[in-house]
């Protein structure tokens, strides 16, 4: 294993020589569960199919989401009492996972969204327990764990194959991403994806789309609560563009201190810490050359903190994304969303996301963390506040 830590060198892997490697093998195993979806994918097949999907994520249908990202954090709020003790982290993904089922399947609160969550809940927990395992068994193996794990992606597959029946019976777009995708078309030959290529998918959508951002949430609340003074001026931003109104996509462009927030809580706390590409081939890297099979990392979380391309590095300071004062470093110093043409698909959605949620629950509630429940970083799938993000949560008055 070789990990790179300059951006000239993450920009050769990432970018000019991105067809030298393939996805790490780590990402590989997952291919039981995901099938074949863009997270574990490759080669034509991969190209076909981003080609295909890069249509619903465009800015247009992205927007149009953003009614449903406020509606959902106030169905949340609703359940948030002054004085009460939460831990943000299950709140967070609850939240992003009700915003990705009813954006990505149009499937809302009930009975079959509860079946969902259910189902994605045990998926992730045998991720993260796979992931930190020595020798993980092997997927075919009768363990309990594994029986488990079998029964909850049988289900989500009963779910959603349903649900892409019924899109293909009623034909048109819905709104929602799965409309999207079954009505796509490859611009070479003009034929669509099979029900099994849909499914993949979906499912690659729904773990991807709602753990990271949940996790970049969960980081930017213990941030906050942690340095009063930047949630004062954001406040004071809110304030100023929102007045005691709920956030709408038209807020978006002028909530600039909002954002910088959120770039700077994911300089500090990446989800995608660190992936991985494996060489193909042999390839040369800084002056050194390595064989084929090689498992280059690059490491958004080492590099982002690197005192050669930051000043004072493991400082929050929002202000640095400001106008005026932009870090002047290379491109890839900064890469939360990866990189070059497998960079992460669903940027867009993930910030117009974060920002609405941060806009309508920092108005109405004071997060203050609890002192006996220390946050710190857990290095799993993704990087997660371990044992979660626990805050005594207060109403603001006025």
């Amino acid at each position: 294993m070789v990990l790179v830590n300059h951006p000239d060198l993450i920009e050769q892997v990432l970018v000019t020589d991105n067809k030298l490697y393939i996805k790490h093998y780590v990402l590989r195993l997952l291919t039981p569960i995901l099938g074949n979806g863009l997270v574990t994918s490759d080669g034509s097949l991969w190209l076909r199919q981003r080609r295909m999907i890069q249509p619903a994520f465009a800015r247009q249908r992205i927007e149009s989401y953003a009614a449903v990202m406020v509606a959902h954090t106030q169905r949340l709020l609703a359940d948030w009492r002054d004085g009460q003790t939460r831990d943000l982290l299950i709140d967070m993904m609850h939240l992003a996972l009700g915003i990705v089922s009813k954006t990505l399947l149009d499937v809302d609160a009930g009975e079959q969204y509860r079946e969902v969550a259910a189902a994605i809940d045990m998926i992730l927990e045998d991720f993260d327990h796979r992931f930190q395992s020595v020798l993980p068994p092997p997927f075919w193996l009768p363990t309990p764990g594994n029986r488990r794990l079998h029964k909850a992606v049988a289900r989500l597959d009963v779910i959603i194959g349903e649900i892409i029946r019924q899109r293909r019976a009623k034909h048109g777009d819905r709104g929602d991403l799965l409309s999207s995708l079954v009505e796509a078309r490859d611009d070479e030959d003009q034929t669509g994806m099979t029900d099994r290529q849909l499914r993949d998918e979906v499912m690659t959508l729904f773990l991807a789309g709602h753990e990271t951002t949940a996790n970049v949430l969960s980081w930017t609340w213990y941030l906050l609560a942690t340095h009063p003074e930047i949630e004062a001026r954001l406040l004071d931003e809110l304030h100023a563009v929102l007045g005691n109104r709920q956030p709408t996509l038209a807020d978006v462009p002028c909530l600039t201190f909002t954002e910088q927030i959120l770039k700077e809580s994911m300089r500090l706390y990446p989800p995608a810490y660190t992936f991985g590409r494996e060489a193909t081939t042999e390839v040369e890297l800084g002056g050194y050359r390595f064989p084929a099979g090689t498992t280059v990392l690059v490491s958004p979380y080492t590099t982002q903190r690197d005192p050669r391309f930051f000043d004072r590095p493991d400082e929050f300071d929002p202000g640095r994304w400001s106008a005026g004062r932009l870090p002047d470093h290379p491109k890839y110093a900064y890469f939360p969303f990866g990189g070059g043409p497998r960079g992460c698909i669903g940027n867009s959605f993930a910030m117009l996301e974060a920002t609405l949620v941060l806009a309508t629950i920092a108005p109405r509630f004071r997060l203050t963390l609890l002192p006996d429940r220390p946050v710190v970083p857990r290095a799993s799938v993704t990087l997660r506040p371990k044992g979660g993000v626990h805050c005594l949560v207060n109403a603001r008055i006025g």
